[in-house]
């Protein structure tokens, strides 16, 4: 008897980016623009949040990670918005048979906050994910390294193609 198991699968994401000297460039966080502070360096809009769900989701998938999908010698995803990313890459994903069940990310930052952007950014995500994407922001609480930057973490549940397993009946 063959019976239809949910193919579940679980990723892992992490991004970082340093802050940028340029006084020019724009802080871009899940989609958000911060327009108090300077940006991050990167190839594209270095925007850690969707970078790190983008891996999250690839990575559970198995079918790589965004330096692969976007490479950053690529000159065509040179400041590219990271949100459009993240939907190109769930839409290969969901190509693939795919589904988003669920994303969280935890963003590690002094400043801006995030609570009064929180909603925005889960919304900007969850849109280009196709799926609910969850954020939270956490404080360096003075560990100095960290604050030379940006980090993201994020974790993705996703359900894809079924697999058969065969039992045996008594």
């Amino acid at each position: 008897m063959s019976t239809s198991i949910p193919n579940i699968r679980i990723g892992q994401g992490f991004d970082v980016h340093s802050w940028s000297e340029d006084p020019s460039r724009q802080l871009v966080l899940g989609g958000v623009e911060f327009f108090d502070t300077v940006g991050l360096t990167g190839h594209s809009d270095a925007d850690v949040v969707a970078h790190a769900v983008i891996d999250a989701m690839l990575g559970a998938a198995g079918v790589g990670d965004i330096g692969g999908m976007f490479p950053d010698t690529d000159a065509q995803f040179e400041g590219a918005n990271s949100i459009e990313l993240l939907r190109l890459a769930s839409q290969r994903l969901r190509d693939l048979g795919w589904t988003l069940l669920n994303a969280d990310c935890t963003v590690v930052l002094d400043a801006p906050k995030i609570a009064p952007h929180r909603e925005t950014m889960e919304l900007n995500l969850s849109e280009a994910a196709g799926g609910p994407v969850t954020l939270k922001g956490k404080r360096t609480e003075g560990v100095s390294a960290l604050g030379e930057g940006v980090q993201c973490f994020a974790s993705a549940l996703l359900v894809g193609p079924r697999g058969s397993v065969e039992s045996e009946s008594s």
